[in-house]
């Protein structure tokens, strides 16, 4: 799906925008997904607000805005277990991070109309570092996104100044990085937003009268070892291309203590 002259447009820039990875029909199959996963997230009071807090933004402001973000969404509908695997992803992923590729954790992220809340600028290794800095996020639009509705801005080239210091729950400095900085990236429902998980993004708030659904999965290559044992998921490991070299590293180790 891609050209030799994207993937280095994303080795040089730290980002790649592919259109048209999801049809209409899987679109439309992956936002009744997430319309399921809130309502059962509600049912089972756990539709807690996943804003990000921080002193980057008033506090008024700050309570004003929302965000429903939930994790390990391929375990809650099948639809999107089936988007990870994609022979369109698969295809791409090959491409950007190599042979072998495997699932780290998915989660998404729905900006809500009028009070959708901003992402200040951040990368995401501070979250889970590895040693190879193989790992991407591929951020699923289901929604068309732009500035309004507080589209993905990056930063490129960005990756490559290795990682920065971060303040609060892992973001940049929002007066030394302010979101104005980052490029939009607008985009259409199924196109995917590719970028190393040491491009400095973020995004705005959502003010218009349109949500901006999106799911993000994160990949890397199963050779590239995590350096802190953090952000550690069930579904870590899934094979989406190739083999894992490592017989005995194919998966977490996980025990039961207790029940």
């Amino acid at each position: 799906m891609i050209s030799e002259r994207e993937v280095d447009f994303y080795k040089k820039n730290g980002y790649l925008l592919v259109k048209g990875v999801f049809s209409d029909e899987e679109v439309e199959e992956m936002r009744g997904g997430v319309e399921r996963i809130i309502r059962r997230a509600a049912e089972a009071k756990r539709d807690d607000n996943a804003a990000w807090q921080g002193e980057f933004l008033p506090p008024a402001e700050l309570k004003k805005l929302v965000l429903k973000g939930f994790h390990d969404v391929h375990y809650h509908e099948a639809c999107f277990m089936r988007a990870v695997v994609h022979p369109n992803m698969a295809a791409i992923l090959s491409r950007l991070i190599g042979p072998n590729v495997h699932l780290h954790h998915t989660k998404m992220l729905v900006k809500p109309p009028e009070n959708g809340a901003a992402f200040p600028m951040h990368q995401d290794y501070p979250y889970f570092p590895h040693a190879q800095h193989t790992m991407l996020a591929a951020s699923v639009h289901l929604d068309r996104a732009d500035e309004q509705n507080g589209c993905l801005r990056v930063v490129p080239g960005s990756h490559a100044e290795g990682s920065l210091p971060h303040v609060g729950s892992y973001y940049l400095n929002h007066k030394q990085y302010p979101i104005s900085d980052g490029i939009p990236c607008p985009a259409d429902a199924g196109d995917v937003l590719f970028f190393n998980y040491l491009t400095i993004h973020g995004s705005d708030a959502n003010r218009s009268e349109r949500t901006r659904r999106n799911v993000l999965f994160q990949y890397k290559d199963p050779a590239d070892e995590p350096t802190e044992n953090v952000h550690v998921d069930w579904g870590a490991g899934l094979m989406v291309c190739g083999g894992n070299p490592r017989f005995d590293k194919v998966k977490p180790e996980f025990r039961v203590t207790g029940v």
